[in-house]
């Protein structure tokens, strides 16, 4: 059994929806007031990210000017790793991200696509630019790029 209670309240007549002249008379855009971008076309299409096949071309073809970063822990490295990618481990990120070009376009890869993306963040924040997490990591880099880097 529903029980619903009801409360009256006295119309004001200065009130800016229904007093005498209103001067709220529509709804605002909430995702424009608080600042919340469109939602890409495709929602499970990330801007920030790209595919295994995308590092792959960036590690083929050095004209493409993109250097890939492995972001991480050094155990996890000497698991498997992408040949010539060099290893800055998130943990040290704050401390190492100097030694690295705000201008120079980045791929970043870690085991799954998490930690890329807060490495990503981070160094947006420091004012790099031109960053790209790689989706799915070196999880997914094993699986549909290189077969005899091992899973872990």
């Amino acid at each position: 059994e529903m029980k619903f209670r009801e409360l009256k309240l006295r119309r004001d007549p200065n009130c800016p929806i229904c007093g005498d002249n209103p001067t709220i008379t529509e709804l605002i855009d909430y995702d424009q007031f608080c600042g919340i971008p469109d939602a890409p076309e495709d929602p499970g299409v990330n801007p920030d990210e790209v595919t295994v096949q995308d590092m792959k071309k960036a590690l083929d073809d050095p004209s493409l000017n993109i250097k890939v970063i492995d972001v991480r822990e050094l155990d996890e490295f000497q698991i498997a790793k992408v040949r010539d990618v060099p290893l800055v481990p998130l943990s040290t990120l704050h401390e190492k991200f100097t030694e690295l070009d705000p201008n120079q376009s980045y791929y970043i890869h870690c085991k799954a696509g998490v930690r890329s993306m807060k490495a990503l963040y981070f160094l947006r924040e420091q004012g790099f630019k031109h960053l790209k997490s790689v989706r799915g990591g070196i999880s997914a880099w094993s699986q549909e790029i290189d077969p005899s880097v091992p899973g872990y």
